[in-house]
């Protein structure tokens, strides 16, 4: 399946791989910026709803999409011709392509927004990096995964040119992301991990926080580009240094949610008004994400669609947590976190949204 824009610009084209409800807006502000982009993912409808951007009114001059684009490329220092493009109506294309390998034909860096470390790796190596390396001919064992095309086994990374960049969007196991790096670096490739805050919402708007992990060369290089995506693109630090903040950022945020859900549940139970407790809380120094964003927006409506699930802020949580113990921290409060939002994920569907806990403590409550 395969759809192309009639011409892209040289060294613009990119490779997206996870065209999920994180990964479309994304895409759809990298072409809105100018980038072609050649995107793969398993399911054949996320294929579909990618392909449709070639034709999507998101990308129209004007567009709030492309507005909110315009506006992270300037955050991220992003010379004004690339916005000047976009306002005379020099926007991107799209390939949809069905097999992994010919993600990055073209392609200066390929991007992933996937689940977890293991996906990553499956789709990068074809395998995961603690498995030994298939026998030369063979293919990896991951469903993602396509013959290789060069030296290294049965991922993405044996059909890459030398010199292209994989760009780790997920939220990966920081130490996992050290080691798979090691790997490509020895293909004569370079990973980074970019993680990112904020959300579909956030996605979708372009105000996306990125974090990025790597060598200030690569960071340097790729700033622009990701800065089509995010409001803000910080260097955090070496590789691996993105996806260790990301976790260490969700075990904050689910404390705020969870603090916040005990503390506005047991207002309401002693007879006050939610909405009235956070319009003084968010004047507070009790303010948070969570009272600010998650409350009123998700919890309050009882929509619980902020579109990061239960299953995933769980992973995270272990990740964060696993730092904190590496590196010897006193982590009572994590453990006790991450154990409350290991019992709300037992109880509730495994694709709950993450703020279904506040409606779950409710319960437990007997509300």
């Amino acid at each position: 399946m395969t759809t192309e824009q009639s011409s892209s610009a040289p060294g613009r084209v990119v490779g997206f791989v996870g065209l999920g409800n994180m990964g479309i807006p994304m895409t759809e502000h990298l072409v809105a910026a100018g980038y072609h982009v050649r995107g793969f993912d398993t399911s054949e409808a996320a294929l579909r709803t990618f392909a449709a951007l070639q034709s999507g009114s998101a990308r129209q001059p004007g567009s709030k999409a492309q507005k909110a684009s315009i506006e992270a490329s300037e955050s991220a220092n992003e010379p004004g011709e690339a916005g000047k493009a976009r306002e005379a109506g020099k926007a991107g294309g799209v390939t949809a392509v069905g097999e992994l390998g010919s993600v990055g034909d073209g392609a200066d860096a390929v991007i992933l927004m996937l689940p977890d470390s293991d996906i990553v790796e499956r789709v990068v190596l074809g395998r995961l990096a603690s498995e030994a390396q298939p026998a030369a001919g063979t293919t990896g064992s991951a469903p993602l995964a396509s013959p290789a095309r060069g030296a290294v086994g049965g991922g993405l990374l044996g059909s890459l040119a030398p010199g292209t960049a994989i760009i780790d969007m997920s939220s990966s196991d920081p130490a996992r992301t050290r080691v798979l790096a090691e790997i490509v670096a020895s293909a004569g490739m370079t990973l980074i991990d970019a993680p990112v805050s904020g959300g579909v919402s956030g996605a979708r708007a372009g105000t996306l926080m990125i974090m990025v992990g790597g060598p200030t060369e690569a960071f340097d290089r790729f700033k622009p580009m990701l800065g089509a995506i995010g409001k803000r693109v910080v260097h955090a630090g070496d590789i691996g240094a993105g996806h260790a903040v990301k976790a260490l950022n969700n075990l904050m945020s689910a404390a705020h949610l969870l603090a916040s859900s005990e503390a506005l549940i047991a207002g309401r139970r002693f007879g006050l008004v939610p909405a009235v407790m956070l319009e003084i809380i968010n004047g507070s120094s009790g303010r948070s994400g969570s009272t600010e964003n998650k409350w009123p927006n998700y919890v309050l409506t009882e929509k619980y669609d902020a579109g990061f699930s239960m299953r995933l802020m769980v992973k995270d949580l272990k990740l964060a947590l696993s730092i904190e113990q590496a590196t010897g921290v006193p982590s009572a409060a994590g453990e006790a976190v991450v154990a409350t939002w290991e019992a709300a994920l037992a109880d509730l569907p495994p694709d709950s949204d993450h703020t279904a806990i506040a409606r779950w403590l409710a319960n437990r409550a007997g509300e």
